[in-house]
């Protein structure tokens, strides 16, 4: 496997593999063994979903050095986790809807980590075993609330707040990427995952010790430095090296 998306057409979900373009339609388990048809689907009458349908999203804070100093904070001594809805959850496309918007709302571009089997309590040596890929994700936040609360669930979670994919990436290094946001053209956000505190192997331990993960949960594992404010109309692209790219327009 290679990229791997998830469409629907009519009533009907399935997972497909993306090759130039063409659409090959997977039988089987994505998170199993699965194989793919020779003929391509045609894209006519499909529409893009997220690429996964996860039990949870886990979110990791503060894991860039960068984002850090900007922050004004210290560098966490262990990946500092919370969960966001899923219902927050948007493809590739969709539009980021803001319930508030004279709050300062921010964009936060992010890797995120698709998992593949179940797991719990494994080490980082042995964690990309349980991963089926990798794919673009945004971590929408609405500062005011957050600064209020001092806790980021609600912040983060408001339906529309995590854009992801739209592919799961299966064969590439998670460590060795470029992470960048565009908004309305101009970038924002230029980092490196080498830049991250706790890689993606890491977290991927530290969250299995302490809650079990199953195939489809996602990931997000931080994001650089150059957040920023958005608002309606404006247009944020997150460009990840090797990926296609993950645009969403705000309303």
């Amino acid at each position: 496997m290679a990229s791997i998306g998830r469409f629907q057409k009519g009533e009907e979900i399935f997972h497909a593999k993306v090759v130039d373009g063409e659409l090959y339609r997977l039988r089987g388990d994505v998170f199993g063994s699965p194989s793919f048809d020779k003929r391509p689907t045609p894209r006519k009458g499909l529409r893009t979903l997220v690429p996964v349908a996860p039990s949870k999203i886990v979110a990791v804070g503060l894991n860039y050095k960068d984002h850090v100093r900007e922050t004004g904070k210290s560098l966490p001594k262990s990946p500092i986790i919370w969960f966001k809805a899923t219902t927050s959850l948007i493809p590739d496309g969709a539009k980021i809807e803001l319930p508030f918007p004279n709050h300062r709302n921010d964009y936060e571009a992010e890797l995120a980590i698709v998992m593949g089997r179940r797991c719990r309590n494994v080490t980082a040596a042995a964690a990309a075993r349980y991963i089926l890929g990798y794919t673009s994700a945004q971590d929408i936040t609405d500062r005011t609330i957050q600064a209020a609360e001092g806790q980021w669930a609600r912040s983060k979670s408001f339906d529309t707040f995590t854009p992801l994919g739209p592919y799961i990436e299966t064969k590439i290094d998670p460590h060795d990427l470029t992470l960048q946001l565009f908004q309305n053209g101009q970038l924002r956000q230029n980092g490196h995952t080498s830049e991250m505190t706790f890689n993606c192997f890491r977290i991927v331990s530290f969250v299995s010790t302490n809650i079990t993960l199953l195939p489809g949960d996602v990931i997000l594992t931080g994001t650089p430095s150059g957040i920023g404010r958005i608002q309606s109309g404006d247009r944020l692209e997150v460009r990840i090296q090797g990926m296609a790219p993950l645009v969403n327009a705000v309303k």
